[in-house]
């Protein structure tokens, strides 16, 4: 690796400069409000998912495992800029992985996700989580130089859950629709709920600034589960402490993504807890978006099982959502959630081609 890969400069605009050529970054530039020589394009879940070469690497090793080897994370993030060309990298982890670096007792179980041995009830249980430091994800660090050698020109977005999806899964114990003892908790025990938002703001803080640190250009919030929120709660409960998370993410200089699932009742809220771009999903038409998000970028929109109709089909609706994203400030493609696995990879390979070329003049 060379020794630009390693250092902490920042450009002139305060990103971290790992490589000469991210000063052109159509991502960076659309994330910060700037003229677009294309509309980027990226897409969450791309590290993987669906790639025949990921589920070989994959073969055998647990998901935890697999995003605690840095060469592995290295490869996987890779993969999916290889193949479609993408305008960014995501970096592959598991919005729970901090949380098993920590020490709590957690697997992911195939079909299930996130299961925690021990939810969370108590002051003293959230007590016993401790703080994230860098000596808890070595791993984290290497990959992520390892990747920024790589990687060149292309930026590399780190990401985090967000409190409150991440509570959720402490709390629950797993996967949840209701998010039935949550709320109870939020609710019925807020000075409870007050400190582990607290602790897992802290984390995620942590866990950002290891990735930027090491070489990360922009970053993404994660907050699977802020849908089932009211915004008059989300604004009690759960939006100081993602703003603590983003504004910390602030402090270093990178462009901040905000993104949740079925939140078109709190995008602007979303946005205003200090997301330079806000992430809405294909349940939202993007036009509709716009006036809520206020003056900051927005990312997606096109809806994941689009990449299972006819390419002609595809592509006119992600003409659609191009030509909404021009009145944003700055406009990022993405699918509106994740890729889903059952997608053919040549598909997303024909998608990525028709936003990069789709002309903007």
């Amino acid at each position: 690796m060379s020794s630009a890969a390693r250092t902490t400069d920042r450009t002139s605009d305060g990103t971290p400069g790992r490589h000469p050529g991210l000063a052109d970054s159509a991502f960076l530039k659309a994330a910060r409000g700037e003229p677009v020589p294309h509309t980027p394009v990226w897409y969450m879940r791309q590290a993987g998912r669906s790639l025949p070469e990921y589920l070989r690497v994959r073969e055998g090793i647990g998901m935890l495992e697999s995003c605690m080897d840095a060469d592995l994370v290295t490869e996987i993030t890779m993969q999916p800029v290889r193949r479609y060309g993408v305008d960014a990298a995501i970096f592959f982890s598991d919005i729970v992985l901090p949380l098993k670096a920590v020490g709590v007792d957690l697997d992911i179980k195939p079909g299930i996700g996130p299961v925690v041995a021990n939810p969370v009830r108590t002051l003293a249980d959230v007590d016993a989580i401790p703080d994230l430091i860098p000596e808890h994800v070595p791993f984290i660090t290497a990959a992520v130089r390892s990747l920024v050698g790589e990687l060149g020109a292309t930026p590399l977005i780190g990401f985090a859950g967000a409190p409150f999806t991440v509570a959720s899964y402490l709390v629950e114990g797993g996967p949840s629709k209701e998010h039935a003892k949550t709320k109870a908790m939020m609710f019925g025990a807020p000075e409870v709920w007050d400190a582990l938002m607290r602790k897992i703001a802290g984390i995620a803080s942590a866990y950002l600034a290891v990735q930027v640190e090491a070489g990360a250009s922009a970053v993404q919030l994660f907050d699977s589960w802020a849908g089932a929120l009211t915004p008059d709660d989300y604004r009690a409960h759960v939006m100081p402490h993602s703003t603590r998370v983003l504004a910390a993410a602030g402090e270093l200089g990178v462009p901040r993504i905000h993104f949740g699932v079925g939140t078109s009742n709190l995008l602007g809220l979303m946005g205003e807890a200090g997301a330079d771009v806000v992430g809405v999903d294909w349940r939202t038409p993007l036009a509709s978006a716009l006036p809520l998000v206020g003056d900051r970028g927005v990312q997606g929109n096109l809806d994941p099982t689009l990449v299972f109709a006819p390419t002609d089909v595809m592509t006119a609706r992600a003409a659609q959502v191009i030509e909404a994203g021009r009145a944003a400030k700055g406009h990022i493609f993405n699918l509106g959630h994740g890729v889903i696995p059952s997608t053919d990879p040549a598909q997303l390979e024909r998608l990525t081609e028709f936003v990069q070329s789709y002309p903007l003049g």
